[in-house]
């Protein structure tokens, strides 16, 4: 089983920065991707950005040049620097993770969520 514990959402002013941090553990022998998703009440999940292999990223439009992903292999945790924030990037956010186990099997999994709110 793996578990995917997230931290440093909260309230923020418009132009201001935030650090959200995901950390995995459990069973894991390979983490293949990691990412940031959000979602907003009453609308589908959507990516922010991804990272694979620690190195290749990914972004939407709406957060490329703000937002920055990058990975520390050796704590399997991933990061999202969230800066220039406006406030429609008011959501929460979910870390998302694609992991290869012990027994060789591939699973995708989720946090549990942080929101941030960033207020005009």
């Amino acid at each position: 089983q793996v578990q995917l514990v997230e931290s440093g959402g909260g309230l923020v002013q418009a132009g201001g920065s935030l650090r959200l941090s995901c950390a995995a553990s459990g069973s894991i022998r390979r983490i293949n991707v990691m990412g940031w998703y959000r979602q907003a009440p009453g609308k589908q999940r959507e990516l922010v950005a991804t990272i694979t292999d620690g190195v290749i990223t990914n972004y939407a439009d709406s957060v490329k040049g703000r937002f920055t992903i990058s990975t520390d292999n050796a704590k399997n945790t991933v990061y999202l620097q969230m800066n220039s924030l406006k406030p429609e990037d008011t959501d929460v956010y979910y870390c998302n993770a694609h992991i290869t186990n012990w027994s060789y099997s591939g699973y995708a999994y989720w946090g549990q969520g942080t929101q941030v709110t960033v207020s005009s």
